[in-house]
């Protein structure tokens, strides 16, 4: 019989390539999404739309915690621009070691381990410590070796494939020094 893993997912891109790997593995699958942090509201929607259609075609149990919250996301950012991920990484992470708790997994992990961006570990040792607070495990895995692997299946798959984490202050960062922004920007 397999194990249960919950896996916390910040958007389908980032989970079709982990989710590969681990499908025939000794784990079974379960999805949880829960991101507070991704703006603006229609950037949300269309992350939250992209998984549930790959969720649904694939036959993935897929837990949702549709709560846009806009204002404890800026209340937990504000004036601690600098180490702003800590706080969006426990926040998303306390969640799912609550809901892993909750529905009897084995375990719990995040997407974010995919992401070349991310803190990796920030991230592990959050995890590490939300399983001893909630009394569930933090599977580990490095899945950024999945790297080119997610972008070309969730191109082929036709994804929407967002260009930032989701927060604001990564939407400027990408764009505030892009010389041809008339290129980008749909007016």
């Amino acid at each position: 019989m397999k194990k249960k893993l919950l896996v916390h997912i910040c958007c389908a891109p980032c989970f079709i390539a982990p989710y590969n790997h681990l499908k025939n593995s000794e784990w079974e699958i379960h999805g949880f999404w829960y991101n507070h942090n991704i703006h603006p509201y229609l950037e949300y929607k269309k992350r939250l739309i992209t998984l549930q259609r790959f969720a649904e075609k694939e036959n993935i149990p897929l837990i949702v915690k549709d709560e846009y919250d806009l204002e404890k996301f800026l209340r937990n950012s504000a004036f601690r621009e600098s180490v702003r991920c800590y706080s969006c990484y426990y926040e998303r992470l306390k969640y799912a070691a609550i809901i892993a708790r909750k529905g009897n997994f084995d375990a719990f992990t995040t997407t974010l381990l995919y992401s070349k961006y991310q803190n990796h570990k920030m991230i592990v040792e959050i995890g590490n410590s939300l399983a001893k607070e909630y009394g569930v495990d933090f599977f580990y895995q490095d899945f950024r070796e999945y790297w080119k692997e997610g972008i070309m299946l969730s191109k082929e798959d036709g994804m929407y494939r967002q260009q930032y984490c989701g927060c604001i202050y990564s939407e400027y960062e990408r764009y505030k020094n892009v010389k041809d922004i008339e290129k980008i920007v749909d007016i």
